[in-house]
């Protein structure tokens, strides 16, 4: 008996090891250790021409994806201020439509006039041509509409995070826009990275703009705002937050009641996408929790039954970089995000990748002593996918043991892709940038939580 009194401790030890121990898989794949550096401002070039149209790109400009935003940069004067489109195989006379213009100052900097033209009343499902700019300077660009929304509309998204203008970032964009399935992009959050050079150097937004047009002139970008997009300077006497995104980077807010462009939602397809703000203010009373909170309860999922969000802090993330930031946030809402079975969510912010299991720590409470994440069937799926490819690096310090929780994390740079099928699963698959190559490094089909809520294997 008194020995096995002393064995005891030692058993107790041994089982709760057993139990931290039981994460999914850490990847063994080693990045080559080179550092991330940003492309030489003369890779980014304008396009030729006196004034030709640049940093062009697109994002849904209503609710249901029957409107398109247009934006670009005319870098010396404000005309042409119009964008001209139509149908493919029209016979009718071509649209236009006639943007608002704005420019900004920065500290030392001068913004070009930054153009933005919603064009409405679109077809779905249809393949759109147009043009900016007049006379030998006029550039030509296409897009297609999504099918309409309804629970078996399928759709392909990609899926972007901190991405900046580094080579590693080229070979992310370059991974991506080879994938003939993407039709849009899901981005969450840091875009230019200019704030890490000095005085938060505008020119860097200019290369930027003229560095993703070759995806985001033609497929539409879902924006998220970072950290890196906060531009807060008060050092420099700039102390807006968010100027240069927010002057660059338009959302249709106003179609889903939200007062803010930093957080917002869209249907596309067979989704619902929430996208929220992880630096702005969200605690009660605030107008993000109060928007969010008469929200989720209009998302119909019979119609979309998809539901996913986009933030930029992560909620769970076993990684030592940015640790616990999103902590906050996760005890505001996940909650509702489990009230309202939400499906995935796509966070950035860590310069790695990591996918969770299904699970929740909503029973929490401070005084209750359940302070662990279970699994929960009717908790989404989280992922951070802050591996674009930035000058920041790579984020190669997981914790250790993995937690039960995780069930794949490497630290890579990357993107992933996340194809609805119908009502019931999707295919997820994250590509691994490696040896010039895109590399299925992770996948899963998921299963959706309202019309199939089953576990996934």
């Amino acid at each position: 008996m008194d020995a096995i009194i002393l064995l005891l401790p030692v058993l107790f030890v041994l089982l709760n090891f057993v139990e931290v121990c039981n994460g999914g898989i850490t990847s063994s794949f080693v990045r080559k250790l080179y550092a991330s550096e940003d492309m030489p401002l003369s890779d980014f070039p304008p396009p030729p021409g006196y004034n030709a149209p640049e940093q062009v790109h697109i994002t849904q400009g209503d609710l249901v994806g029957r409107a398109m935003i247009i934006s670009w940069v005319t870098p010396l004067l404000r005309h042409p201020d119009y964008v001209v489109y139509w149908a493919a195989g029209s016979k009718h006379k071509k649209h236009k439509a006639h943007s608002s213009v704005e420019t900004y100052r920065f500290y030392n900097y001068s913004s070009g006039h930054i153009h933005h033209a919603t064009i409405k009343n679109l077809a779905f499902d249809t393949r759109y041509f147009y043009e900016l700019g007049a006379g030998n300077v006029t550039r030509r660009f296409s897009f297609r509409t999504p099918s309409k929304v309804g629970p078996d509309a399928p759709y392909t998204f990609g899926i972007i995070g901190d991405l900046g203008q580094t080579h590693d970032s080229y070979q992310t964009l370059e991974h991506y826009v080879s994938n003939p399935k993407g039709q849009g992009v899901l981005f969450v959050g840091d875009l230019s990275y200019a704030d890490n050079h000095p005085n938060h150097d505008n020119v860097r937004w200019d290369t930027f703009g003229r560095f993703i047009e070759k995806c985001a002139a033609y497929q539409s970008w879902t924006w998220t705002a970072g950290n890196h997009e906060l531009d807060f300077a008060p050092e420099l006497e700039e102390d807006v937050p968010f100027k240069p995104y927010l002057h660059r980077y338009h959302v249709p807010y106003k179609a889903s009641q939200s007062t803010s462009p930093l957080w917002y939602s869209i249907k596309r397809a067979s989704a619902y996408i929430i996208v929220l703000s992880s630096y702005s203010a969200y605690g009660k009373y605030t107008p993000q929790y109060a928007w969010l909170e008469s929200e989720l309860p209009k998302v119909n999922r019979a119609e979309t039954p998809w539901l996913i969000v986009l933030v930029h802090s992560p909620w769970y993330n076993s990684n030592n970089y940015h640790y616990m930031e999103g902590e906050t946030m996760r005890v505001q809402f996940e909650s509702w995000f489990v009230k309202n079975k939400v499906d995935v969510v796509f966070a950035g912010h860590v310069h790695a990748y990591e996918r969770t299991e299904r699970i929740s720590n909503i029973n929490y409470n401070i005084t209750n002593g359940m302070s662990a994440p279970v699994k929960d069937p009717s908790a989404p799926i989280y992922i951070t996918i802050g591996d674009g490819g930035n000058v920041e690096g790579i984020a190669d310090s997981f914790t250790e043991p993995p937690p039960r929780y995780s069930a794949f994390r490497e630290a890579s740079f990357g993107h992933a892709v996340l194809e609805i099928k119908n009502r019931t699963h999707a295919h997820y698959a994250w590509h691994r940038n490696q040896d010039n190559n895109a590399v299925v490094a992770d996948d899963v089909w998921l299963h959706n939580r309202y019309y199939y809520p089953e576990e996934e294997v």
